[in-house]
């Protein structure tokens, strides 16, 4: 079952017919049993026609009041990247410890006014000039830290920054339009598969310039570890989303410009797309 947030309400997709559901997004994404009264309620209502139009016009990122985190260095792919990236600063020993550490890295990301949606435009930094994407696969979390669905994450990052000084991070992760969150929440009452693909796409110009593919389960950490612990000494009354980390790192050739497309395709979830501004 997919859920959008949209102007005009939540909209529900569950087995290819939609809902409109008049609710207040944070109260509704905050319910533990979210799936079940879901279900329950579009039960007693009739599939409304004009799904693609709201759609096409009214989405939104699926976030409210709800915080973004992220979680670093929890694919070996990205361990080698932040070494390689970091080295001549001293930093490589840093994120070694971080990726066989017990402790994960986590790190606030964005609030929703940062934040954009599927097909809205991201940002890279002014004063960057080495910028990527990292596709993530997103968790969303109720405020009594329960996993009740899952969403497509681009956690923008410019790695000239973060390079430099690993104390450079929130400089390097968080500004506005560093955040892309969407198409929709994919809920479900089952945890998402660890074979599920991840796949990033990069077009500049109409040629795709770089892709790649990784797994759930090439995922050093548990999931539930990483709410574990970003839930151990914080509260979060309107839930959390938690972005979980990248396994799919362009090479160091390769920066982002101006006017790129970057696709990102989970398994189960769909495809959040933006254009680089």
């Amino acid at each position: 079952m997919k859920v959008y947030k949209t102007n005009q309400g939540v909209l529900i997709e569950n087995d290819h017919k939609f809902y409109l559901i008049d609710k207040e997004w944070d109260s509704f994404i905050s319910d533990d049993a979210i799936y079940d009264n879901t279900l329950s309620l579009i039960s007693k209502l009739d599939p409304i026609e004009n799904s693609a139009t709201i759609l096409n016009g009214s989405l939104m990122p699926p976030v409210g009041r709800q915080e973004i985190w992220a979680s670093g260095v929890t694919y070996y792919k990205s361990r080698e990247a932040r070494i390689e990236e970091s080295k001549d600063a001293g930093g490589g020993d840093f994120y070694d410890r971080v990726y066989n550490a017990e402790r994960p890295e986590l790190f606030f990301k964005s609030t929703a006014s940062r934040a954009v949606g599927h097909k809205q435009d991201v940002r890279i930094r002014k004063d960057s000039k080495w910028n990527v994407p990292e596709p993530e696969l997103t968790l969303v979390i109720t405020p009594n830290a329960k996993i009740i669905g899952y969403t497509i994450g681009n956690d923008m990052s410019s790695r000239d920054i973060e390079g430099e000084n690993p104390l450079y991070l929130p400089q390097a992760k968080s500004y506005d339009g560093a955040a892309a969150v969407g198409p929709c929440i994919w809920l479900s009452k089952e945890p998402i598969s660890m074979d599920a693909k991840i796949n990033i796409q990069i077009v500049r110009k109409g040629n795709t310039v770089f892709e790649g593919e990784t797994e759930v389960g090439q995922m050093k950490r548990k999931l539930t570890d990483l709410v574990h612990y970003l839930y151990r000494e914080m509260s979060f009354p309107f839930g959390s989303l938690l972005m979980t980390g990248t396994g799919v790192v362009p090479p160091d050739s390769f920066t982002l410009d101006h006017g790129d497309v970057v696709n990102i395709t989970i398994d189960s979830i769909g495809t959040l797309s933006n254009t680089v501004a």
